[in-house]
Order: structure tokens, then sequence, then C-alpha cells
């Protein structure tokens, strides 16, 4: 089991995002979004914190109802097509008392409520050793999640998602708290899964990391600038920032302009 056979046809797209409002009892949180997600599409969405990134993930997943428009995954209501989804939550809260192995953790992803109390099966076995394995930690599977490093209890956390045989998978900031090392390896073996076939939409806040890594990129601040490439004009920054920026090279930070500077003095 080299890749993941997609459940929906390639032409057809896995999330489909129409007109989106959301809100907070009064306060608007996103205006207008629109965004297709095709199967292999690999869509990185930077933006400022507060800018309404977490909060579409969860509309997508059915977690939060829309104000207004409509959000569609694999042509079902989110509550439905949700179940084609595997989600990585920027924090992912554990019991480091608990005695549980690598394993275990990432075999989670293979219950649901028809197998809940039922012994799992050799195809799950397999597939859980294939998700350790395409997340390199095949070899810490006897491991207790407790003695892992941050990166690799997040890709544990990624494997876990991926067990759930997802076409897409949702990722929110998923190299938090993680040193620099362990971002580009997470990236790179993302990157490999994108290839093996599952659609990635992925929210980060260093567009100079990611940009290494995804096919396009969006910004996205109450409303979302998103072209279906991987080039981020300077407008589009300044959009979704309130201000121009200035990229430089892969790596190093943004460098805010002198006018930026002056406007804020």
């Amino acid at each position: 089991m080299n890749s993941v056979e997609s459940k929906t046809p390639q032409n057809e797209p896995l999330v489909e995002i129409k007109n989106l409002t959301a809100s907070y009892n009064h306060d608007i949180v996103l205006s207008g979004v629109n965004l297709t997600i095709q199967p292999n599409d690999f869509i990185g969405l930077i933006g400022p914190n507060g800018g309404g990134k977490t909060t579409l993930l969860k509309i997508i997943l059915g977690l939060m109802k829309p104000k207004a428009g409509s959000v569609r995954v694999l042509g079902e209501a989110p509550e439905i097509g949700r179940s084609h989804i595997g989600y990585v939550p920027q924090f992912a809260i554990y019991d480091s008392d608990f005695p549980i192995n690598v394993r275990d953790v990432v075999r989670m992803g293979r219950l649901n409520q028809k197998k809940l109390f039922k012994p799992y099966t050799d195809e799950d076995d397999a597939i859980v050793s294939e998700r350790l394995a395409w997340m390199d930690i095949l070899d810490l599977q006897d491991r207790a999640l407790r003695e892992l490093s941050g990166g690799q209890r997040q890709r544990v956390y990624i494997a876990r998602a991926l067990a759930t045989e997802p076409d897409i998978l949702l990722l929110d900031e998923p190299t938090t708290s993680v040193d620099v090392d362990a971002q580009s390896k997470i990236y790179a073996l993302l990157r490999e899964i994108n290839h093996r076939g599952v659609a990635i939409l992925l929210i980060s806040h260093d567009l100079n990391v990611i940009s290494s890594y995804v096919k396009t990129i969006g910004c996205l601040n109450q409303r979302l600038f998103y072209h279906s490439q991987k080039e981020v004009t300077a407008e589009m920054l300044e959009a979704s920032y309130g201000c121009p920026v200035e990229l430089i090279a892969h790596g190093l930070p943004h460098r805010v302009l002198a006018e930026h500077e002056r406007r804020h003095q």
C-alpha cells in the first residue's frame, strides 16, 4: 500500500466553499471566503493571529456553523463529509503519565462507530504500520509517547490522522514549538504524503518555511486572497496584514518596509 486511493473522482472537488461568512456573536471572523480544494492539492494558508484560519478548519470539519454561505465536503454537508478528513489540531493534549505507546496512539485512527467495540483486524494493523512508516517513526512504535521529543510526537499525531485513510489532511500549525530541524523533517514528509495521493490544507504563520514545500499559498485575514498559485504578491500580503511586507529568501524572516515603520511610529 504505497498510496491512498481517493474516494472521489479526480475532477471532483474535495472541499467547496462559497461566499462563506462566519462570526462569533456579532464579530465577523470570515467574510466572503471562496475556496475549492481539489484532489492532490497541497495548500498553505498564512495570515495574522485572529485572522480566521482555525475557524475555517472548524467549519470544514462541521464543528462550527457558518453565518452565511455554503460548505461541501465530497459533495456532502461537513458533518457527514468529515469522515473523509484527517485533522491535526495546533495543540494536542495528552497525559504524560498515561502508559501508551506510539503504535497504540496511531491505532486510534482506526476507530470509528462501527469498530468501537470490535477488535482490530489484520488490515487495521497493516495500515497502522504503513502510516508509521510514512512518518518515519516505525522504529519508535514500541516507545512510550511521553519519551518522545516534540517533533516526534507531532509525527505520531499526523500518522494517527492518516490512519483514518483520509482524502484530505487538515493541519493547524503542525510545527508549533518544534525546532527547525524537526520542522523541515515534518514538512518533507508531508510533501511525500501529498505525492501519495492525500490532499493537504496546512495553516502556518511562516511563509518562508512552507513555501519550499506546498504547491499553492493563500493569505487569510477575515477575507481569503488565493489564486491557486504558489506566488504571493505584495498586494495579497498588504491586504492580509494591513501593511507592506517585503519577502526575503527562504529561511529568513520577513522584513517590514520603512513605510510601514513610519506609519506605526
